[in-house]
């Protein structure tokens, strides 16, 4: 389906909407091979005639081949932020070998290819590329989201993503970690995050084994990097060319911070959370022992702090946060905080390290995400950053060093919550800030000379949550100095096609690159035939895609 207006650039395509094995991808002019099905080509702003039409037509069997020409033209490129799309979280299915809903995704893409999209962000999950053996990997369904991605003209960016998604067995959505590792977990339960009341996490694997052989003779460092290195083997005629970034995962949610919080999806709730201090499987406390004694206070060695009170009770009525007189802020407090965050920031420093070696050469922009806690920002102690590790109060910028870390190993910083306010936050929660969260770390990521993703919280922005991303967007891009800039709008779902929000959605994406982009039309098909059914010549179509496939 072409949905281009007339005066628009050309998009010329044809292709098949049954499923095929990958089997190799090259560089632009790029052919990419299919074991069965059709030849597929597609044009984007080449000098190809407008008027070529694009169909569907039978399978004629055999191995046949798929071309894509792209031309980066001065008309493609363009100033301003571009604007990529985080795909749906079950796009691959939980085999990990195909991609669902193969014809309401390709409808999707050459949508947001239309509205002017830069590209899409594709979560390539731990367990279900390395699922069932160590060293065992089945990329066949990214390989096949890579190559619609590449048809549409988009770019890609891969989130390699080291956690668990979903709260458990009864989320439709949820990826546990590799069934080999938790295995492994069950074997040695320390591997797990634990709290001060014995509560395992295994959203992700401790960071206190981080260079351990506790992998069947491999350290989890050394896993996160055998990943890496054969996505790298695997994707690496397209890295730096369709695939244009790799965003490193961390920690849970994908981010550099420890599960402090509860372990579901992320909800207005937060904000009455502490957190919990995840110190207390045998490596850390360990780790946290040695660290004790070398300074001669071992009583300090032997596990989290006390009076951090209840998850959910007011800081100020806890020993340990509470403004004035807090321990936080004794000899003590700043020997565990510094203990704590220090061990977070040494783990991202393995992981970056690993990730610049292995990527290097190649072309691609490598980025990590930090966690916007903003729910304690106006307190003193900043709670919940601290339990989460960001050893950031009213006088400790705990930022600043993640940001030099990070530009240290040629890496960009993302963080989310960019269409939040203050004066809608603060009705809920005044001790939250999220705006003034934001400035601190896009401050931090100025000094470090970063480049920047943006990303959104909520998953239904209306026309102030957009806004509110351009004017955060402004505050970091804007100056003299213009730092690289761009946003990942989370995410592609039904919702985004329903035609206010689709109508919001394009507006913004002008908005974001200057309005230098041709302006989408999902009211035509263009050029378009298809023998096998009629298209319905408005934004629902995909709504109902998504809606009743």
């Amino acid at each position: 389906m072409a949905i281009l207006s007339q005066s628009a650039a050309t998009f010329s395509p044809s292709f098949v909407s049954t499923r095929s094995d990958f089997t190799r991808l090259t560089r632009f002019p790029c052919r990419v091979t299919f074991r069965r099905g059709l030849a597929v080509s597609s044009c984007f702003n080449s000098s190809k005639s407008p008027g070529a039409g694009g169909f569907l037509s039978p399978d004629n069997g055999g191995e046949v081949s798929y071309e894509l020409h792209h031309d980066f033209s001065p008309q493609r490129r363009r100033s301003g932020s571009p604007v990529f799309v985080t795909l749906p979280v079950n796009s691959v299915s939980r085999e990990g070998g195909r991609v669902l809903r193969p014809k309401t995704m390709m409808f999707s893409l050459k949508a947001l290819a239309t509205a002017g999209v830069e590209g899409v962000v594709v979560e390539i999950w731990w367990g279900l590329v390395e699922k069932n053996k160590p060293r065992v990997y089945d990329w066949r369904g990214c390989e096949e989201l890579v190559a619609m991605a590449c048809k549409c003209g988009l770019k890609v960016r891969a989130v390699l993503a080291f956690h668990q998604h979903g709260a458990g067995p009864d989320d439709p959505n949820w990826i546990p970690l590799p069934l080999w590792v938790l295995d492994e977990i069950k074997k040695d339960v320390e591997l797990a995050y634990c709290d001060r009341f014995g509560r395992r996490n295994i959203e992700y694997i401790s960071l206190g084994c981080d260079i351990l052989p506790v992998l069947r003779g491999r350290s989890p460092i050394q896993v996160y990097a055998d990943f890496m290195r054969d996505f790298r083997d695997t994707f690496r005629s397209l890295l730096g060319v369709i695939i244009t970034g790799v965003q490193i995962g961390m920690g849970p949610g994908g981010e550099l911070r420890y599960p402090s919080f509860s372990p579901q999806e992320p909800n207005l709730a937060w904000p009455q959370e502490l957190g919990e201090f995840q110190c207390y499987d045998k490596y850390m406390l360990a780790s946290l022992n040695a660290s004790a004694r070398n300074i001669g206070m071992r009583e300090w060695g032997n596990g989290g702090p006390f009076g951090t009170g209840s998850l959910m009770q007011n800081p100020e009525h806890t020993d340990f946060f509470k403004n004035d007189g807090g321990s936080w802020d004794t000899p003590y407090g700043k020997f565990f905080l510094e203990w704590y965050s220090g061990m977070l920031l040494l783990h991202g420093e393995r992981i970056c390290k690993e990730a610049e070696t292995i990527f290097r050469g190649t072309e691609v922009h490598m980025s990590a995400k930090l966690a916007v806690i903003h729910w304690h920002y106006v307190t003193q102690s900043h709670p919940s950053e601290l339990t989460a590790g960001y050893y950031n109060t009213f006088n400790r910028d705990g930022y600043l060093s993640i940001a030099r870390m990070f530009s240290k190993y040629g890496f960009s910083m993302c963080c989310s919550c960019f269409e939040m306010q203050d004066a809608v936050m603060q009705k809920i929660n005044p001790d939250g800030s999220p705006e003034g969260f934001l400035r601190q770390l896009l401050l931090a990521a100025r000094l470090c000379d970063l480049a920047l993703e943006g990303q959104n919280f909520s998953t239904n922005l209306d026309d102030g949550g957009f806004t509110q991303v351009l004017k955060m967007s402004k505050f970091y891009s804007n100056g003299i100095e213009k730092r690289p800039f761009s946003f990942n709008f989370v995410r592609m779902d039904k919702r985004l096609f329903e035609s206010r929000n689709w109508d919001r959605f394009t507006r913004f994406v002008r908005q974001m690159s200057n309005g230098n982009i041709f302006r989408a039309r999902l009211y035509s098909v263009g050029d378009t035939r298809f023998k096998t059914a009629p298209v319905m010549p408005e934004a629902r179509l995909l709504y109902h895609l998504y809606q009743y496939s």
